[in-house]
């Protein structure tokens, strides 16, 4: 009986028993006749070039081909030429890995493959890149589902050609695999597009859109950096929500021009069913909440209010693909006839009638139901025009079809009411001209626009690159803001967004990336990298390009490892002398909510830590952070922001199991009272003497700070000024001010305020520096609970310093600095401060008293409370701890029956109830705090988890006789 092996080998005969031979006659019986066995193939020789050899020196896997004869197939037979072949003498594969394991394939974001076909020549828009006056770098911000994406997707359908089907929802500008699955957007996308206005002029805009999410106003931030200009899309019936009011008294802030879409006017018509004249007061209503935002953030100042009539307000509906403005509206009216478009355009808003009879405009009404000219002109028709369409009477759409020149194909009359409503307005409005309009006129190019952003932005705004921008000269030395990474659509590399202020970035240049850290004196936060790729952002693909010129926005490959959140990008061959900074983005809000996370599995914690770095780049608020007691803790803005970075750091960067822990808050200590006594601390040496005094901090300073409104790089006098003139600080006092802690911005001051008899200066300015440095080393890690101080002035009123400069080294006077400070603190009535958030939450009227039931258990109250304006809504507006909002939006929408929308954002630091240092309060396990216990409650649960012991002794920063006289005094510092 012959054999064969799986491969069709011939083996030979086999030695068999005669049980086996009987049991297999016996089944030969049973079955049917087979097939004959095929004949044995001949057995090769030498001279075939098969491998040959002796059966005592094969190993028993070998082939056999005749009882002293084996053959081995070489792995150029099997598996081809370009295989290599790995003989190992054990198993060690895992039996969970296949042997053969799938490609793997990463894709986290939604790609186009190749480049879409365009109505615009790619060509012509390289070739506009080198005309910063027709450049417009417009960021479109506005609150959660008011319609920016549907905005972008609209200017995609009219500049792209797309086989899809566009009556689902695109959402174009959404790549993240997150973003398509919750219908939001998590992260700012840039897409450049080159569009022209009702006069045929060609513009190319560089447009960002941006979440509309409280918890991701860092991503409008980093967008906000690079444009000259915005559009607020605001919904006609929700009006102003709390992201818009951010967002808006932002850009007043950082004097960014604004301009205006009211959008979803569809939803007057369809949902609301308001009549012409009631929906021309909601609109009127809505405009008119957006300009007292801005007058509120602006003092008044009429120039930047909106208006129709002053053409920085335009209409939409972005769903069914229309926008318009009243001078592309009045344009439809001219067209085939003599008519000054620009003058019927200024009378077709506000109190203005028309009459009918003697075809005149009026400011006072002919009779009593008169309508405004807005209403007569433009919702009027635009409302028949809808009726129309939606009723099932075809043959009157027809007719009224073909008096407006609009032709559609007869199937079309048989499509269901949105695609055919959309088809129909989209012939009757045409492509949208009138918002490439308000953006030309109203927005400044990038041309006008670059020279005071620089001159706001840098942090040394006269020599060569300032003069470069001031002239955004394409030869000029090369200079480029990055404020945004986005990660490639497989999660391994980085592209960084920037926009180009000055010079050309061509591919193959030699560029010096500076972080925020840098300065002239220190250039440890240097790195030198070679631009490998430059691209034009499209969204969902990328144009790649040579060359981009000042005046545009440009997406950089190669130069994204020395950069953490933004950097600054010079030419190599810059001068050391000439070599400067823009300054980092200013955030709107604060990283408040923070979780620990550690690998399921321990040996995965460099995969996690590695991840950590990357979630780092591409999130610009969220921070990671190593405590004491070894554990990595993740900041984020909310539920939300930390839910996306939990699955990026878990799916996209890390690919590991992770666990994470309950959520907590990040606290702040303070001071209410100023010290009882001078606190001072002798150095090691006992050559130094440092005295200090804590006290409050004037109320605004700190959020100045921290906003920018206040800039504290300002030369010492002109900061004196400042703070004597807006605060009311002494003048002698104010110019002596040292150091902002714990950052150069820090919400702490240091404030030098000894006296010439008293102390040497000489020697003090020696060691001010060391000062400084413990200064800002105790406002970082406060006594309390190891978090950061804030809103507290620190004094320096007495020092006496050892005259041989060894002796007053940083080893001596940085920790006696940290020491005197922690002691000034602590006898300063301590205090543990909390973030509030502020909630807006809409619902209808009758589930409004389940949110107040829901607040008033945990420790919020309401500030505000009104209806909606022409809907059934009500808008509910509280405050609520940080520590007690989790979880608060799911329990209001059981409470509700899902009636209710909330939406959190930090608004403000409070002082927690309590004192942190009572040791009477008795706290019993799994009991909640009493009221007055809540700050001791919190400090020691802090302190626990940090890895810190549970008293907080005043008296382990005090020198000994200090402890002493206290003691005497009745003061108890133990």
């Amino acid at each position: 009986m012959d054999d064969y092996d799986e491969f069709g080998n011939y083996i030979g005969p086999l030695s068999e028993s005669d049980e086996d031979v009987a049991e297999e006659e016996e089944l030969a019986e049973e079955l049917p006749a087979l097939e004959p066995t095929p004949a044995a193939p001949a057995a090769p020789t030498e001279n075939d070039g098969l491998q040959v050899m002796q059966v005592d020196d094969a190993p028993s896997n070998a082939v056999v081909l005749h009882e002293d004869k084996v053959y081995y197939p070489s792995a150029s037979e099997v598996y081809g030429e370009d295989v290599e072949t790995l003989v190992q003498e054990e198993d060690t594969q895992p039996i969970t890995q296949p042997i053969i394991e799938p490609e793997k394939v990463r894709a986290f974001a939604i790609e186009e493959q190749g480049l879409p076909e365009v109505r615009f020549d790619r060509s012509f828009l390289t070739g506009l890149m080198n005309f910063p006056e027709m450049v417009r770098n417009v960021a479109v911000v506005g609150h959660l589902g008011h319609g920016k994406t549907s905005l972008m997707d609209m200017l995609v359908y009219e500049t792209h050609v797309l086989d899809i089907d566009v009556d689902t929802p695109l959402r174009y500008t959404d790549t993240h695999t997150l973003e398509q699955q919750r219908r939001m957007s998590i992260r700012c996308t840039p897409m450049s597009l080159v569009m022209q206005t009702t006069r045929g002029k060609s513009h190319l805009l560089h447009l960002i859109d941006t979440p509309g999410h409280p918890n991701f106003v860092d991503e409008v931030a980093a967008a906000l950096r690079l444009v000259d200009g915005v559009v607020v899309v605001v919904d006609v019936v929700e009006g102003v929500m709390c992201n818009t009011e951010a967002i808006v008294r932002f850009c007043v802030r950082e004097r960014i021009p604004m301009t205006l879409v009211v959008n979803k006017l569809d939803r007057l018509i369809l949902e609301l069913r308001l009549p012409p004249q009631e929906a021309y007061f909601k609109i009127r209503h809505t405009i008119e909440e957006v300009n007292a935002v801005v007058g509120a953030a602006s003092d008044g100042n009429p120039a930047l209010r909106f208006g129709p009539e002053r053409g920085n307000v335009a209409f939409a509906s972005t769903e069914m693909g229309y926008c318009f403005t009243l001078r592309s509206f009045a344009t439809m009216y001219a067209r085939g006839a003599p008519m000054d478009v620009d003058a019927l355009a200024q009378r077709l808003w506000g109190n203005i009638f028309y009459d009918a009879k003697t075809r005149t405009f009026a400011r006072k009404a002919p009779h009593a139901d008169a309508p405004r000219s807005f209403v007569h002109f433009v919702l009027a028709p635009l409302y028949k025009l809808y009726t129309q369409v939606l009723s099932a009477d075809t043959d009157t759409l027809r007719k009224t079809l073909h008096g407006l020149h609009i032709h559609l194909r007869p199937r079309a009359f048989e499509m269901d009411v949105r695609p055919l409503l959309r088809a129909v307005l989209a012939q009757f409005f045409g492509p949208p001209t009138g918002l490439v309009d308000m953006l030309a006129e109203h927005l400044p190019s990038a041309a006008a626009a670059t020279a005071d952003k620089v001159a706001r932005t840098s942090t040394a705004p006269d020599g060569t690159l300032a003069r470069g921008a001031a002239a955004c000269a394409r030869d000029g030395p090369l200079l480029v803001q990055i404020t945004k990474l986005f990660p490639t659509t497989d999660a391994t590399q980085f592209r960084a967004l920037g926009r180009v202020l000055s010079g050309t970035v061509a591919r193959g240049d030699s560029v010096k990336v500076l972080g925020e850290q840098f300065t002239p004196d220190d250039d440890e936060d240097m790195a030198i990298v070679t631009v490998e790729d430059v691209w034009i952002g499209e969204a969902r693909y990328a144009v790649p390009t040579d060359a981009v010129p000042a005046g545009n926005l440009v997406l950089l490959g190669g130069v994204d490892a020395p950069i953490v959140k933004s950097a600054t990008l010079c030419a190599a061959s810059l001068a050391a002398s000439e070599t400067y900074t823009l300054r980092p983005v200013v955030q709107m809000t604060e990283s408040v909510l923070k979780v620990a996370v550690e690998p399921l599995h321990p040996p995965e914690l460099p995969r996690m830590l590695d991840g950590l770095r990357k979630i780092n780049k591409t999130y610009p608020l969220a921070t990671t952070r190593v405590e004491e007691s070894g554990e990595h803790t993740l900041l984020g803005t909310g539920e939300l922001y930390l839910d996306c970075v939990m699955h990026d750091l878990r799916v996209l960067y890390a690919e590991v199991e992770i666990k994470i822990s309950d959520p907590v808050v990040k606290f702040c200590e303070t001071v209410v009272e100023t010290s009882a006594v001078q606190a001072y601390a002798t150095t090691p040496n006992q050559k130094n003497r440092l005295t200090l005094i804590a006290e409050p901090l004037e109320k605004g300073i700190a959020e100045d700070l921290e906003h920018g409104v206040l800039d504290p790089s300002l030369p010492p006098r002109a900061l004196a000024k400042v703070f004597a003139e807006r605060y009311g600080w002494d003048a002698l006092a104010a110019r002596n001010i040292w150091a902002f802690g714990p950052a150069e911005d820090g919400p702490n001051v240091l404030v030098d305020d000894t006296l010439p008899d008293e102390v040497d200066k000489k020697r003090l300015a020696l060691v001010r520096e060391h000062i400084k440095q413990g200064f800002q080393w105790a406002t970082r890690e406060g006594p309390l609970c190891d978090e950061p101080i804030r809103n507290v002035k620190f004094r320096l009123v007495h020092a006496d310093i050892a005259a041989e400069p060894i002796q007053r080294g940083g080893g001596q006077m940085i920790p006696t600095a940290r020491r005197a400070a922690y002691a000034a603190f602590l006898l300063a009535t301590p205090r543990l401060l909390e973030p509030i958030f502020s909630a807006e939450v809409q619902a209808p009227a009758e589930a409004v008293s389940a949110v107040y039931t829901l607040l008033a258990r945990r420790r919020g109250h309401v500030v505000q409370d009104t209806p909606k304006a022409g809907t059934q809504l009500v808008t509910v507006k509280a405050f609520l701890p940080a520590m007690d909002a989790n979880g608060f939006e799911t329990d209001l929408r059981v409470l509700t029956q899902g009636q209710a929308f909330v939406l959190q954002s930090f608004d403000h630091w409070a002082v927690v109830p309590g004192d942190p240092m009572d040791t009477s309060i008795a706290l019993r396990p799994l009991e909640p705090a009493p009221p007055l216990g809540l700050a001791r409650d919190f400090a020691l649960k802090m302190r626990r988890r940090k890895g810190l012991s549970d008293a907080i002794a005043v008296s382990s920063y005090l020198e000994p006789d200090l402890v002493t006289a206290l003691a005497q005094a009745g003061i108890d510092v133990v």
